[in-house]
């Protein structure tokens, strides 16, 4: 096995993947980092830090996708991962949705809840309308917690680590300028053009010649489909994908990996998946301090908040994420009070209308959500109060460890919770949504017995 990995995990990842599968096309940093040699070799898979730095993306063949994703979720109990139903690479035929100003909304297929894509009309030719079908491949996949739909496009390609080809009605021009390129005993598919990556100029001839083998290969079964465009639906596999979303403990963790390679202070991942802005900042402290040895020690949780935030006065949402994969954002409100040991206040005026999950009571104007938040802590507290002061109930929300980011709070829901009614009663709820979870393998069991013991707990403190 071979993989590639690129972001801000990479150091860690790379200690922790390159004995076991192999790491190719490393960086120079890194090469110089592990005083290794890596081959510039192509990649079963690719691992790659997601847009928000939440986690990675996984790409590449399926047993290699596979593996690769077993040793992430090895790392830490709060790492959570999704296959996705439309890989970078996949064809679909498609239906659009409706259109907008930039683009249009298409309709994949899939599940029962469907799967959406994005076509932006710098993609298709021809003008596009809602009802059209079309004929769509992934350019570029979306994790599942991001706001995005896959990007698609109307041209087909099959890509390789060091080559791409394009299906061009102009036939099989080569572009890239790799020097042994003209010494390859096999040319690019007919009606198809090969374009060469620049890293293909370090490699050898017999994995240039591999590549284009294996490209011309995947590009004949595109030529295979039939040429009408039926159903919403996945025609080819494309990339085998999985997202992986990791956690608190597992940033810490990974922490840990990297500081066998590298000077590496504590919170490192945690900070850099704040904020791009951290990043300069970590990089400066661990290149004063490392030789030094002063990179251990606390997470500068006060440090990295005054700097980045969040503190008082500022605006921050609730990321709740679900097992599922999906990002609901329940509300921003105010940050009341700062604590620079790890913890804020968090005030939301609510709307009326509905009722309060579990608490059974009605939400009126003038109702205020209080809650506490607090770095690394399994749950957190919302207290509802009237517009005269009155409490209409506590909600605890049992999650997996709290990160508060300058301008979110980002856990994944754990579904089991406790409430407190406000006439004293405190109530254990959803145990049966967290055992639904674990049926439908989005929760592992580790976690799942870490969700019940929290809110055990929980319940405990509040009777």
């Amino acid at each position: 096995m071979s993989v590639r990995v690129r972001g801000i995990y990479t150091t860690a990842l790379t200690q922790l993947l390159h004995e076991e599968e192999g790491v190719v096309q490393a960086s120079e940093p890194i090469r110089e980092r592990f005083d290794a040699t890596f081959p510039v070799a192509p990649a079963r898979a690719t691992v790659e830090t997601t847009d928000d730095r939440q986690g990675v993306g996984v790409a590449g063949e399926s047993a290699t996708v596979e593996t690769v994703t077993d040793h992430l979720e090895s790392v830490g109990i709060d790492t959570l991962s999704w296959s996705d139903p439309a890989p970078t690479g996949a064809v679909f035929d498609a239906r659009v949705e409706e259109t907008k100003r930039s683009g249009a909304v298409l309709d994949l297929g899939g599940s029962d809840a469907g799967v959406e894509g994005w076509l932006h009309f710098s993609q298709v030719d021809d003008e596009v309308e809602a009802g059209d079908t079309l004929r769509v491949q992934v350019r570029e996949a979306a994790a599942p917690w991001s706001d995005d739909r896959p990007s698609c496009t109307t041209t087909l390609s099959v890509d390789a680590e060091l080559a791409r080809l394009v299906r061009s009605s102009g036939g099989g021009a080569t572009t890239g300028g790799v020097e042994l390129a003209s010494l390859l005993p096999t040319d690019p598919r007919e009606g198809w053009a090969l374009r060469w990556d620049g890293r293909a100029d370090d490699a050898d001839l017999d994995t240039l010649g591999a590549t284009v083998d294996r490209l011309n290969e995947r590009a004949a079964a595109l030529d295979a489909l039939d040429d009408g465009v039926g159903n919403p639906g996945r025609l080819t596999d494309g990339l085998a994908t999985t997202w992986c979303w990791f956690g608190r403990e597992t940033r810490f963790a990974l922490d840990a990996i990297r500081r066998e390679v590298t000077p590496t202070m504590a919170g490192h991942h945690r900070a850099k998946a704040a904020t791009n802005a951290a990043s300069a900042a970590v990089d400066f402290v661990e290149a004063v301090c490392g030789d030094a040895g002063e990179t251990g020690g606390e997470f500068p949780f006060g440090a990295l908040t005054r700097q980045f935030g969040p503190t008082a006065g500022d605006t921050l949402a609730l990321g709740h994420g679900k097992p599922a994969g999906r990002l609901i954002v329940l509300g921003r409100g105010e940050v009341t009070e700062y604590d620079p040991s790890g913890a804020v206040t968090l005030e939301r005026e609510m709307t009326p209308g509905g009722r309060y999950d579990a608490l059974e009571v009605e939400r009126r104007a003038g109702d205020v959500a209080v809650t506490k938040l607090k770095e690394g802590r399994w749950w957190y507290p919302t207290v509802y109060r009237g517009s005269d002061g009155e409490r209409r109930g506590t909600y605890v929300n049992v999650c997996t460890p709290v990160e508060l980011f300058p301008d979110v709070a980002r856990y994944v829901d754990l579904h089991v919770d406790v409430v407190k009614h406000a006439d004293g009663r405190v109530e254990r709820v959803d145990d049966d949504e967290l055992d639904e979870a674990v049926a439908a393998g989005e929760v592992p069991e580790p976690l799942a017995e870490k969700a019940r013991a929290v809110a055990s707990a929980v319940e405990n403190a509040l009777r």
